[in-house]
Order: C-alpha cells, then sequence, then structure tokens
C-alpha cells in the first residue's frame, strides 16, 4: 500500500458500444447491444441505455433480444475498436513507463513512476486532464479510479462509472469498502458470492469482520487469506509494464450444430491456421497444442498434446490439433470448436519436425501447403467469441462474400494447371453478398455508410459520417454494384481519404 493515491486505472465506459455510438450519430443516446448476431451470439457489450433494459455482457443474444427488442443490434468491428484503444494507451503511455493493459479498454497506471503525481492533488488533477485528452481524441469518455494500490484504483473506478473520476484517500479504505458488496472485490464471481451469502457474509466489512481462519475454512487456504487481504484493503502488487502471454487461441460458436466429421476436421484446420496466425503475431511459439470441443448438450471437453519443443509451423499445429481431434466423440454434433497454443517461448525448434509431412508443401493439390487454396478464409458461421490474452475477434465484422470468392477463384486456377477445364455450360450464378448488422460500406454516389440490415435480397443503408448529423437511411440490391465494403472512418479528425 502507497502513502498517497498515484496508482489510476482507467476504464473506458461501455467501449465496444460507445465506439458504436461515435461512430454512428443516429444511435446516440440509444440503445445500443454489440456482440454475435447468430442464434448462438452473445453480448459482448452494451450501452448504458440498453442496460436500462436488464442487458449485460456474455448475455445470450436471444434473451437480449427480448429484453429489449427496438434496440440496435451490431457485428463487432475490433479493428476499429483497436485503433481506438491505441490512441488510449499511447495517451497513457505519456504519463508513465508503466502501464499495465489489462484489455483494449482498461489499464493501471503508476503515476509516481511516471513523475506526474506524488499526492492526492496532483494525482487528481493528472487524472483530470487525462480523462479530457482521451475525450479530444477520441470522443469518447473513460472513468478514472485513484488509490493507493490497484485493487483500490478499479474499485474506484468502478464506483465512478460512468465518465467519472474517484479518489480513494490511503486511510479511508475499510470505511470505504464495509458497506459495499463482497461482489465488489476482484476474483469473487457469482459462485463464490453466492456461497458467501449462504454464509451470511454479503458485504465486505462481514468479510472482514469473519476473520481469516473463518474464510480459510469456507473457501481455502490460499482464497480465504486472499479475500481476508482484499476485505482489509491490502494490495502490495506492484504495476507490470509487461505481462508475458500464457496461451493464444481461437475458437468458434457455429449457429447450426455440426454433425459431418470431415466439416468438423475441416474448422479445425482453419482454427489451428488462425490460432498460429496470431501466436506469429505475438512473436511466439509454443510447446503445447490444446483442442477444445463443445458438444450439442454443452459438455465441454478439452484434449492437448505436448510437443518435443516450441514450434510456430502451421503444419505441425493443424497435425497435433487433427490427432487430438481423432480421440474426441462428436456424436451428436459439436457447436464450438477451439485451437490454442500453451507453453510460450520467443524461439522454435523446427528441427524437431521432420515428422510433419505437410512442412514441406509440394504444391501438387494447388493448395499453399495447408490443404486449402491460398489466400482462402473461412466462412462459416461465429458469434465472434475469437477472445484470447485480450481477444481480437477476428473476422466477426468481415464480409464472408469476399473470403468465398478468393477460395472459389484458387480452385479455379488449379484445375486449370491439370488438364483441361469441364465442357462450357450455364454460368454459376455469383453468390449472394452478405451484408451484417453495422458493417462499414461505401457507395458511389451517396458516400460512407453502415448497414442497417439486409434480407429478401435487399441491404439497407445509413449514409451518416462521426460528427455528422444523423444521417438518411436509403435501400439497395445486395448486389448493387456501386455499393462495397468499407474500412472504418476514424471517430475524431476528417476522413483521410477525402471520402464524399
Amino acid at each position: 500500500m502507497r502513502a498517497a493515491p498515484t496508482i489510476l486505472h482507467l476504464d473506458m465506459d461501455a467501449f465496444y458500444a460507445s465506439v458504436e455510438q461515435a461512430s454512428k450519430p443516429s444511435l446516440r443516446g440509444k440503445a445500443v447491444i454489440v456482440g454475435g448476431l447468430g442464434p448462438r451470439g452473445v453480448v459482448a457489450t452494451a450501452s448504458y441505455e440498453a442496460r436500462r433494459f436488464g442487458v449485460h455482457s456474455a448475455m445470450p443474444m436471444g434473451q437480449a433480444r427480448r429484453l429489449c427488442p427496438n434496440g440496435a443490434y451490431l457485428i463487432p468491428r475490433f479493428s476499429l475498436y483497436r485503433q481506438v484503444s491505441d490512441v488510449v494507451m499511447a495517451l497513457l503511455r505519456e504519463l508513465s513507463p508503466l502501464v499495465e493493459p489489462l484489455s483494449l479498454d482498461e489499464a493501471f497506471v503508476d503515476l509516481e513512476a511516471g513523475g506526474v503525481a506524488f499526492d492526492a492533488r496532483s494525482a487528481r488533477e493528472t487524472g483530470e486532464r487525462l480523462r479530457a485528452d482521451i475525450r479530444a481524441a477520441t470522443g469518447l469518455s473513460g472513468s478514472v479510479g485513484l488509490a493507493g494500490s490497484k485493487m483500490l484504483a478499479k474499485v474506484a473506478s468502478e464506483e465512478a462509472k460512468p465518465a467519472g473520476l474517484l479518489l480513494i484517500e490511503p486511510g479511508t479504505e475499510r470505511e470505504l469498502l464495509a458497506p459495499m458488496s463482497v461482489r465488489t472485490l476482484p476474483g469473487v464471481g457469482p459462485a463464490t458470492g453466492e456461497h458467501l451469502r449462504r454464509a451470511g457474509i454479503t458485504t465486505v466489512g462481514e468479510l472482514a469482520e469473519a476473520g481469516e481462519d473463518e474464510l480459510v475454512r469456507m473457501v481455502g487456504r490460499s482464497a480465504g487469506a486472499g479475500l481476508y487481504r482484499m476485505a482489509l484493503g491490502l494490495d502490495d502488487r506492484p504495476v507490470v509494464a509487461e505481462r508475458d502471454a500464457k496461451s493464444v487461441s481461437v475458437e468458434d460458436t457455429f449457429d447450426v450444430d455440426l454433425h459431418d466429421r470431415v466439416r468438423i476436421r475441416g474448422e479445425v484446420q482453419r482454427l489451428a491456421d488462425r490460432c498460429v496466425r496470431r501466436l506469429r503475431a505475438s512473436g511466439h511459439s509454443g510447446r503445447t497444442v490444446v483442442l477444445k470441443v463443445r458438444r450439442y448438450d454443452f459438455s465441454t471437453l478439452t484434449r492437448s498434446e505436448t510437443l518435443r519443443g516450441p514450434t510456430d509451423d502451421p503444419a505441425v499445429v493443424r497435425e497435433a490439433a487433427a490427432r487430438l481431434l481423432e480421440g474426441v466423440d462428436t456424436t451428436g454434433g459439436v457447436r464450438l470448436l477451439g485451437v490454442g497454443v500453451s507453453g510460450l517461448a520467443d524461439y522454435t525448434q523446427e528441427d524437431l519436425f521432420a515428422q510433419s509431412l505437410a512442412a514441406e508443401p509440394d504444391g501438387s493439390d494447388g493448395t499453399d501447403g495447408s490443404g486449402k487454396p491460398e489466400g482462402s478464409e473461412r466462412t462459416g458461421g461465429t458469434d465472434g467469441a475469437d477472445r484470447t490474452d485480450g481477444a481480437d475477434g477476428a473476422g466477426a465484422g468481415t464480409v464472408a462474400a469476399g473470403a468465398a470468392g478468393a477460395a472459389g477463384t484458387a480452385e479455379v486456377e488449379a484445375e486449370g494447371a491439370h488438364g483441361a477445364p469441364e465442357p462450357p455450360g450455364e454460368p454459376e450464378p455469383a453468390p449472394e453478398r452478405r451484408w451484417q448488422a453495422g458493417s462499414d460500406v461505401l457507395h458511389a454516389v451517396y458516400g460512407p455508410g453502415w448497414v442497417q440490415g439486409s434480407g429478401v435480397g435487399r441491404v439497407t443503408v445509413r449514409f451518416e459520417r462521426p460528427g455528422s448529423e444523423p444521417g438518411r437511411v436509403r435501400t439497395f440490391r445486395v448486389d448493387d454494384p456501386e455499393l462495397e465494403p468499407s474500412d472504418p472512418l476514424p471517430l475524431v479528425g476528417d476522413d483521410p481519404e477525402g471520402r464524399p
């Protein structure tokens, strides 16, 4: 514990939903729910307007629609969220070299290490200045907590929501925490909270009064001792600038259970490739390949295989995942698949994996050595739940037609390389383009906009940009040649491409 409140915790307010409201002027002040839009999707974030209806994160999307039928339901746009997060994190690093990001929208900052605060007054001034800088740079609001420890700073930022600042003066911790629910403390989830409630403990003050020995008896030595220290407001953890990733993984939930074993194997191969891309992007390799399978009855199986050394070879990870799948019974159907790599390292030992025949592609099948056409991507259903160590949700906001088209082109080229094409016949119709609610588009005449909805061969687009007045809605054919997917526009500042 510090003698001055120089540890800052920033938590952006309803981050994903707030970004969508700032990007789409017509949604300001309205209920916005971001997440997977399929029947098995879950809520990633809900705006404060939607929370009044009882909608919250991790809720099934079907339940959210029943609670808030008139809300705006949008796919996540993780590329834009990362861009905004980079701006916010850069502002934090201007304050101190010790910044510990917890996610895209949350971080601890050691203000004392940056020389910007040494007492309560300077800490408060720094926090207020940070909130103003974030508003100016992104148009968004964040809540700030200031205290002498990480735990208390996080509690303070939660109490300050939305768009507030709370400073906990050293020496007042016990008085502040005592009336709060035990669920306020980090790590106290629904199960632990219910266990404590049955024992007659519902507030932090009651937790402190119970004593360490009683808490150890109730929840075990490690958890009990930790709970007692938190109830007293004690926390000596430092702010750590570099947090080593423990694993990298990706997973997909399917709108319809998968029963075809060949299809399941194909999905596992694609997940393995995506996992390796994330692994390489993080600058790591790994020794242990993990397969996750959630079956039709919600039972979840996890299988792992430890290799002889760390690798970032996609062929090796695919083969290991395929071997793990062989030992899993998928009878009845599969609703979720995931592939991960743990035991991370910053080097590889490729000489240990000569047994992998796929590591030396010969191109004879017209592919890139992965068993699929080069450049092709997964086009199956997802709830956008690629969550691993900060989760990127890759692919949740893409238009599937582009990937399908790439795969089709590669297949045609491969066929032409091996022999005569099939006799000419009726040309196959082009696949119908899919437009997901919330995705960005650009029209040759009307400029940038976003998809409000689509169906029966039509797509409805609202044409507006960040900072503009609410725009006009227009409807087009889904195959309108003047309408195309687009990258998000920046929330603040001019459009760098000068689009109309």
